[in-house]
């Protein structure tokens, strides 16, 4: 990033290193993307979401974009593995999409009973 004047802009830099840094220090523990392997991470924190609603609730898992789709009075466990800066998610809202960002970089999403729930449309959701 760059200031009005060209030259780096510090604050920006800063910025950017604080959404790395997590990044950085998950990335050697890691190994793949896979679930096993995001859980072997450890430092497991999970965040419950669950669709009252009466429509298909998306929910994206952020930062890579994976899409999940939740039937009416469905819940899953979103968990964030590793470590992270300030805390482990942030959320957005819109209509009938919640957008969760795994702040750590590594996130599993899961049913209730702790197995991986897949990712993409299901059923009435893909209409």
């Amino acid at each position: 990033m760059a200031s009005e004047d060209g030259r780096p802009d510090p604050a920006g830099r800063e910025a950017i290193e604080r959404i790395i840094a997590p990044l950085d220090a998950n990335m050697p523990e890691a190994g793949d993307f896979g679930f096993e392997a995001i859980q072997r991470m450890g430092n497991p924190v999970p965040m419950l979401v669950q669709n009252d609603g009466a429509q298909w609730l998306k929910l994206r898992l952020e930062p890579f974009g994976q899409d999940y789709w939740l039937e009416p009075g469905e819940a899953v466990h979103v968990t964030s593995y590793g470590v992270w800066n300030d805390h482990p998610f942030e959320t957005v809202h819109e209509p009938g999409c919640l957008t969760v960002w795994a702040t750590s970089w590594f996130a599993t999403v899961s049913d209730r009973d702790g197995n991986e729930f897949p990712p993409g449309a299901r059923g009435e959701a893909r209409g």
